[in-house]
C-alpha cells in the first residue's frame, strides 16, 4: 500500500539511565497472534444492495485444527448478521453466538490436526469499512470495491484476519449487466442469472494473506498489455485508454528489472491495476489485483505528474515479492512489506534512470523521514511497538514507508550490493508464500555477508529516531595532521542510542588532490586523525551517502598554530 531538538548533558547519570533503558529495549514486545486453526481455502459468494449499501455473503471457510480435540472455530467477523452456520458438505446446522469482533461456532465434535473442516456462513451487513460503494460522478460510473489492510476485510466476509495466516481463495461475484468486475488471480468466467444480474468467477491457487482479498466493480475497459506469458490488465475509465498506457506503459520493464535484481521470477500467473475513484490511499497490492486511487494515476498525463505515477506503479508492482509472496508475520514488521516496496521504487529508479537519480530518491526519502521525527509525537522503529493500535498503523508513514527504504539502501551499503541482492534471492526462496520477520531477514544477511550485523537491526530497526553530529576540523601545518571531532548530540531517550554505530567514508581534497579515508565512529564523542601532505580545502564526509540519515553540522578547518 502506498500513502502520502534540543542537546542533552551526558553526564554519569544519564549513562546509569541509557543503560536502563538500553536493557529495556532488548525486551520486544510479541505481537504475533494465537492460532489454533490453519484456514485452507476461502471461498466468498457475494453480491449487492447499491441503493441500501448492503452485501450479501456466502463464505465456506476450509480449515485444519492445530491442536486435538478441535471443538470451537472463531473467526473475525464485525457486523455480520448471520443467517446460518451449517457444516459442508453434510449441510448440518451448527450452533454459533456473535460477539462484537468474531462468531464463535460451536463444531459437532472434536476434530483432530489430521482432520479438515468446511464450515459455510450465509449472512448480511451494511459496512461501515472494507466494502465501500461510490456513487456515479462526472468521469466515472457507481464503483464498489473493497480495502482489506489492515484488518478491514472481517467487516464483509469472516476470516482469520491477521497477515500470519495463508490460504486460497476462490471468488463469485454478482454484479449488475454492464459492470466489469476484476477479482483475484485467474477469471474463470462469468454467468448471466435469472434476473439478469452477472456472476464473475475468480480463483487465487496461491496462498496469501486474507487482507489481500479484493474486488472492484465498475464501467471499465481492459487495456491488454503483456510480460513474457503474463497477462497484464489495465482497468481504466471508458475513454481514458491513453492514460492508462502512459501509468501503466512501464509495467513489464518493472517486472523485468525485478527478476533481474532478486533472481526470482514474478510469482503469479496474471497482473491486474484498476483505478477506483475517493481511494484512501494511492494504491493496494490486492493480489493480482491492485488498486489505485484514479486521481493518482491520472496525474500520468503531466509532465508534473509521470515521477509520482511511476513511483506507485513501481511501488505497488513490488509488493508481488515483498508483501504477497513474502508477507510481514504481524503488523509490527510492516516495515518488511512497505519499507522494500519503497526502496524498489528507487532500485526501479536506479535501472531506468541511473545512481544519480536513485540516490536522489533515497535522500529525499531521508530527509522526509528527519523533518517528520524531529516534530512528531508518533514516534516508533521499523519494529512498530505501537502496532497494537492496528487502526493507527499508517499515521506516521515517514517511518514504515520513508525510513524503511532508507535504511534497505543502508543495508546494501553495509553488505555490499552482491551480497544484498544474493541475500534477498534466498530470503524470497526460503520464505516463499509464507511469513516473516526482521530477524529473518538479518539473518539471512549475515548468512550472506559473513558479518555480524546485529548492531545495525538494534539501531535502525529495533531502535528509532538518527544521529545529530557536530564536526571539529583541525589541521596542523607543522604534523600535518587532519583532526576530525565527531559529536553525537541526539538526545538520549528509549530506543535512542546514545552513540549510533556510523562507518563512514572520508574524502580530502588538497592542492595536491584527493584521497579517500574510512572511519567506524562507535562512541559519542569520537576523534580521528590523518596524515595529509597539506593544508585541505575540502572534507567531505560521506560523499556517497551511504548513511543519509545523519544531521550534520560541520564547521570550518580550522589551522592550529
Amino acid at each position: 500500500m502506498r500513502t502520502r531538538l534540543s542537546s542533552f548533558v551526558f553526564t554519569p547519570a544519564a549513562i546509569l539511565l541509557f543503560a536502563a533503558f538500553s536493557a529495556h529495549a532488548q525486551t520486544r514486545p510479541d505481537f504475533n497472534r494465537p492460532q489454533n486453526y490453519d484456514v485452507q481455502h476461502y471461498l466468498i459468494r457475494v453480491s449487492f444492495d447499491a441503493a441500501k449499501k448492503k452485501v450479501f455473503g456466502d463464505t465456506t471457510v476450509t480449515l485444519k485444527p492445530l491442536k486435538a480435540d478441535f471443538r470451537t472455530l472463531e473467526l473475525d467477523a464485525v457486523g455480520l448478521t448471520f443467517s446460518s452456520v451449517a457444516l459442508e458438505p453434510s449441510g448440518a446446522m451448527l450452533s454459533y453466538k456473535t460477539l462484537p469482533d468474531k462468531v464463535v461456532v460451536t463444531l459437532d465434535h472434536g476434530y483432530a490436526p489430521e482432520d479438515t473442516i468446511a464450515v459455510r456462513l450465509k449472512y448480511s451487513t451494511v459496512p461501515v469499512k472494507g466494502v465501500y460503494f461510490v456513487a456515479a460522478e462526472p468521469g466515472h460510473s457507481a464503483q464498489i470495491w473493497s480495502q482489506g489492510e489492515a484488518d478491514e476485510n472481517r467487516h464483509w466476509f469472516p476470516s482469520f484476519d491477521f497477515p500470519s495466516d495463508k490460504a486460497t481463495s476462490e471468488e463469485f461475484i454478482t454484479a449488475q449487466p454492464g459492470e466489469t468486475v476484476v477479482g483475484n488471480g485467474e477469471f474463470l468466467g462469468k454467468e448471466t442469472n435469472a434476473d439478469k444480474t452477472v456472476t464473475w468467477h475468480y480463483k487465487m491457487p496461491v496462498p496469501h494473506s486474507s487482507y489481500l482479498v479484493s474486488f472492484a466493480i465498475g464501467d471499465y475497459v481492459r487495456v491488454e498489455d503483456h510480460y513474457s506469458d503474463i497477462p497484464l490488465g489495465y482497468y481504466i475509465y471508458p475513454g481514458k485508454e491513453q492514460t492508462a498506457r502512459n501509468a501503466y506503459g512501464k509495467t513489464p520493464d518493472m517486472i523485468k528489472t525485478y527478476e533481474d535484481l532478486t533472481g526470482v521470477k514474478f510469482p503469479y500467473n496474471k497482473y491486474d491495476q484498476t483505478v477506483v475513484a475517493h481511494f484512501q490511499f494511492g494504491g493496494m497490492e490486492n493480489i493480482t489485483a491492485t488498486t489505485m486511487a484514479d486521481i493518482e494515476i491520472m496525474f500520468a498525463d503531466t509532465d508534473f505528474g509521470k515521477e509520482t505515477t511511476i513511483d506507485l506503479v513501481s511501488h505497488e508492482l513490488a509488493h508481488s515479492w515483498f508483501g504477497d509472496m513474502v508477507t510481514c508475520k504481524n503488523w509490527a514488521e510492516l516495515w518488511l512489506n512497505e519499507g522494500f516496496a519503497t526502496y524498489m521504487e528507487a532500485a526501479y529508479r536506479e535501472h531506468a534512470f541511473g545512481r544519480e537519480d536513485y540516490i536522489r530518491k533515497i535522500t529525499s526519502n531521508a530527509t522526509d523521514f528527519m523533518i517528520d521525527d524531529a516534530i512528531t509525537r508518533k514516534r516508533h522503529g521499523l519494529f512498530n511497538r505501537r502496532a497494537g493500535d492496528v487502526a493507527a498503523l499508517f499515521d506516521n508513514p515517514n517511518v514504515t514507508y520513508n525510513k524503511g527504504g532508507v535504511v534497505l539502501h543502508m543495508l546494501r551499503e553495509q553488505v555490499g550490493r552482491e551480497n544484498f541482492w544474493k541475500a534477498l534471492n534466498t530470503y524470497l526462496n526460503r520464505f516463499r508464500f509464507s511469513n516473516v520477520e526482521s530477524s529473518d531477514l538479518e539473518k539471512v544477511m549475515e548468512e550472506t555477508s559473513g558479518q555480524d550485523l546485529k548492531w545495525f537491526f538494534d539501531q535502525w530497526v529495533y531502535g528509532t529516531s538518527f544521529p545529530r553530529l557536530n564536526i571539529v576540523q583541525t589541521y596542523s601545518p607543522r604534523t600535518k595532521i587532519l583532526k576530525l571531532t565527531l559529536t553525537q548530540t541526539q538526545r538520549v531517550e528509549p530506543l535512542v542510542p546514545s552513540a549510533f554505530r556510523l562507518p563512514l567514508d572520508v574524502k580530502i581534497t588538497n592542492a595536491k588532490g584527493s584521497s579517500d579515508q574510512q572511519i567506524d565512529m562507535t562512541k559519542r564523542i569520537q576523534s580521528f586523525s590523518f596524515k595529509v601532505d597539506g593544508k585541505p580545502s575540502a572534507v567531505v564526509i560521506d560523499p556517497t551517502d551511504r548513511i543519509p540519515l545523519k544531521n550534520m553540522k560541520q564547521g570550518p578547518i580550522l589551522t592550529l598554530r
